[in-house]
C-alpha cells in the first residue's frame, strides 16, 4: 500500500494510444519504473483527461480514432496551461526522415514502435529532467 506522499511524488504520464497491446506494454513498463500512467484512447479523451490532471509527459500515438494525435498535440501546445508539457510522438512511422517530419509538426520527441522497452523509461526520464531543469 502506498501513502499519498509517495503517490504524489510519482511522475505522471498521459499515454494516448488506441492499440490495446501497445497500451498494456507501455503502461506496464512505465508503472514498473515508478511512473503513474493514465491512459486515453484518442485525442478527445486526452484533452478530457487534462481537465482533471497535469501530466509531466504525454506519449501520443499519431493515428487515433475520433481525433488524431497531431491535432490533439497542437491543441495542447496552444493552451498556456499545458504548452510546456513535453508531448512525445509514439508511432510506427519509422522510415528514414520520419522523425524529423514529426518533430517539425510540433512534437517534443519521438518514440518508435515497436517500443524498445529497454529505452522507453530512459527516454521519458530524459524529458522529465529537461522540464525539471526549465522549471528551476
Amino acid at each position: 500500500m502506498t501513502d499519498e506522499k509517495t503517490q504524489a511524488a510519482r511522475p505522471k504520464i498521459l499515454l494516448v494510444e488506441d492499440n490495446f497491446m501497445n497500451k498494456v506494454l507501455v503502461k506496464e513498463v512505465l508503472t514498473l519504473r515508478g511512473f503513474d500512467v493514465v491512459d486515453a484512447n484518442n485525442g478527445l479523451e486526452a484533452l478530457k483527461a487534462l481537465s482533471s490532471m497535469t501530466p509531466d509527459v504525454i506519449l501520443m500515438d499519431l493515428h487515433l480514432p475520433e481525433m488524431d494525435g497531431i491535432t490533439a498535440m497542437r491543441i495542447i501546445k496552444k493552451d498556456a496551461r499545458y504548452g510546456a508539457i513535453p508531448v512525445l510522438a509514439l508511432t510506427a512511422s519509422a522510415m528514414k526522415g520520419e522523425e524529423e517530419k514529426i518533430l517539425n509538426k510540433g512534437f517534443d520527441g519521438y518514440i518508435a514502435k515497436p517500443v524498445d522497452i529497454k529505452n522507453l523509461a530512459a527516454t521519458v526520464e530524459g524529458y522529465l529532467k529537461k522540464t525539471g531543469e526549465e522549471r528551476e
